[in-house]
């Protein structure tokens, strides 16, 4: 497979000029895809650089121009879904269903911002004096550093990239170091239709070393980053330190409850296809399974029974229904969490071991009665494991659920109004979805709270983020 995956930088494809080479591998059998040299530190100069040269031209350009630009490029990716969908699934391993959908709501995200940056509107403030007039004006804040994560490699990608030129400003991509390839493939579609050198530019390399360069650099005003605590808190400090406004979006530990008064095997499918999407690598994905003591019992043979019927295997084979991690470390960082959990006095209900020595592929676990401190309920899994702990009453399951530093998702179960209201108020979380999945769409806000990070993607929220506020007062009559 032919790929073009280079510094992309002020409208120029660029070999990286920094020492180190990096490896993209197939996830699904360990082997090289290909390899690429990192940025060098005057490539991320260059594109701060250039950021700046493309802000100044695309701030100016009418919102009306850049939504038509912008809807170009959507069709342009909905006409390539396929390769793009391929090179996903290549880079990451998920199923190539997956993947595809990925590439729709990509697609979806830019054509929202497209539209809802047209809508940044400011608004007028009634004067007590009626010779002055007050605006307050919307205005892009300027060039945005975005570091993105292997899980979505597309989608979130498209967040950062439609909000910011939605809004007027111009971008800096760094895509995950192990899956730059569809993130090329983007850069390669608005080079297509036409977006001016410089609005959007796309650096490969080491993570510490252009985020410290890059957060650092005069021209850079905002920062989106997705990605672990750890990162982010060190990211979010630096671009204090800099006085640089920032989105971060840290990952969770959703708690996905379940009260009695439901269909529990029905909950427990819907439970297992939530849960093993994308082998469980997905920030908003159930990882804590709270479930009432009454139905705990069919609940856990339902959801034992989904989990083991699902078909493991490479994501570009038809029949796949999960497919590898996404890469060595992951397999590491799962079994060790697993077996910790079972040290603890947690019992294994199904899956628990790697699967083959080929590939990055583990089995859908299920870890039933693990202690709440023990890592497996403490910190996020990041893979497909799913903790069930079971309680008695409302109250103990809003005390489990906010029992976490993260605070981003969470699912509530029930047929009781009063019940699904009380969750609503009690769980302290970005976002609570009802009887359903419920996220995803790019008209909504996805934001986190506590370790989880603050500042939402998607919604008018998501686009506020890389504007900023002008106030502008006029006196009406000559002086």
């Amino acid at each position: 497979m032919t790929m073009r995956v280079m510094q992309f930088i002020a409208g120029e494809w660029r070999a990286g000029t920094g020492k180190q080479v990096l490896e993209v591998r197939d996830p699904s059998c360990g082997e090289i895809l290909y390899c690429y040299p990192v940025a060098g530190l005057d490539q991320i100069d260059a594109a701060a650089e250039a950021a700046a040269v493309g802000f100044a031209r695309w701030s100016k350009t009418s919102a009306f121009e850049r939504a038509g630009l912008m809807r170009a490029a959507a069709a342009l990716i909905r006409q390539n879904a396929d390769p793009i969908a391929v090179r996903i699934t290549l880079e990451q391993g998920k199923p190539l269903t997956e993947s595809r959908s990925e590439v729709q709501l990509a697609a979806d995200t830019l054509e929202w911002c497209a539209d809802e940056g047209r809508r940044a509107y400011g608004r007028v403030i009634p004067s007590r004096d009626p010779a002055i007039r007050q605006f307050v004006l919307k205005e892009p804040i300027g060039p945005v550093a975005a570091f993105s994560p292997w899980n979505f490699p597309l989608l979130q990608a498209m967040r950062k990239v439609a909000s910011a030129l939605g809004a007027g400003c111009s971008i800096v991509l760094k895509p995950a170091e192990e899956t730059p390839g569809c993130c090329a493939e983007l850069c390669s579609i608005f080079q297509a239709v036409g977006l001016p050198d410089g609005v959007l530019s796309m650096l490969l390399g080491m993570p510490s070393q252009i985020s410290n360069r890059l957060i650092a650099h005069r021209e850079i005003r905002k920062i989106s980053f997705t990605g672990s605590v750890s990162v982010g808190k060190t990211l979010a400090a630096l671009a204090g330190e800099h006085l640089k406004k920032s989105t971060m979006e840290l990952g969770g530990h959703a708690p996905f409850i379940i009260f009695g008064d439901v269909d529990s095997q029905r909950v427990a499918n819907l439970a297992a296809a939530m849960k093993f999407r994308n082998a469980g690598q997905v920030c908003a994905s159930p990882t804590r399974f709270l479930v009432e003591h009454s139905v705990a019992e069919n609940f856990i043979a339902t959801f034992s029974e989904a989990a083991n019927a699902l078909k493991l295997g490479a994501g570009l084979a038809a029949e796949t229904q999960m497919g590898p991690l996404a890469n060595e470390r992951r397999v590491s960082a799962v079994d060790a969490m697993v077996a910790g959990a079972i040290e603890a006095g947690g019992s294994r209900v199904c899956g628990g071991e790697r699967v083959g020595n080929q590939g990055y592929f583990y089995k859908p676990t299920i870890i039933m009665g693990a202690p709440l401190n023990c890592d497996l309920n403490t910190r996020e899994p990041f893979g497909p494991i799913a903790s069930v702990i079971t309680f008695r009453s409302p109250e103990e399951a809003w005390h489990l659920a906010n029992a976490v530093p993260y605070a981003l998702s969470s699912y509530v179960f029930t047929n009781d109004v009063g019940l699904a209201h009380e969750a609503s108020a009690n769980i302290d979380a970005g976002t609570v979805s009802l009887n359903h999945w419920g996220l995803g769409a790019p008209e909504n806000p996805f934001g986190g709270r506590k370790d989880s990070g603050y500042g939402s993607e998607g919604g008018t929220e998501g686009l506020d983020a890389y504007l900023t506020t002008k106030f502008v007062t006029q006196l009406c009559k000559p002086l």
